[in-house]
């Protein structure tokens, strides 16, 4: 199995900037599509970044030009700058590692515990 632990979520100020952590408990990017995800209360769950294992990125058209998404493959971590917060991007982020074929028959998803961002003035 694999273990992801998130870290870096706090209270920040309109405009500020966070940078979330994600490490893995296992070496995993070689394969592994990994991804944000945050889910606000009475909203459904979002992707809001992903990079796959050659390097592509994806993001959530509300966060484009915003957030970026790296890896570092050595730390086996995944790290999500977020600049020009806005109250709307409050939420729980997730991180999320992602496994289907022709890896695994069937897809994996795993799932780190979550970390508050809560942007308020």
């Amino acid at each position: 199995q694999v273990q992801l632990v998130e870290s870096g979520g706090g209270l920040v100020q309109p405009g500020g900037s966070l940078r979330l952590s994600c490490a893995a408990s296992r070496s995993i990017f070689s394969i592994y599509t990994m991804g944000w995800y945050r889910q606000a209360p009475g909203k459904q769950r979002e992707l809001v970044a992903a990079i796959t294992s050659g390097g592509s990125t994806n993001y959530a058209d509300s966060v484009k030009g915003r957030f970026t998404i790296s890896r570092d493959n050595a730390k086996n971590t995944v790290y999500l700058q977020m600049n020009s917060l806005k109250p709307e991007d409050t939420a729980v982020y997730y991180c999320n590692a992602n496994l289907g074929p022709p890896f695994t028959i069937a897809t994996l998803d795993y799932w780190g515990q979550g970390t508050q961002v809560t942007v308020s003035s």
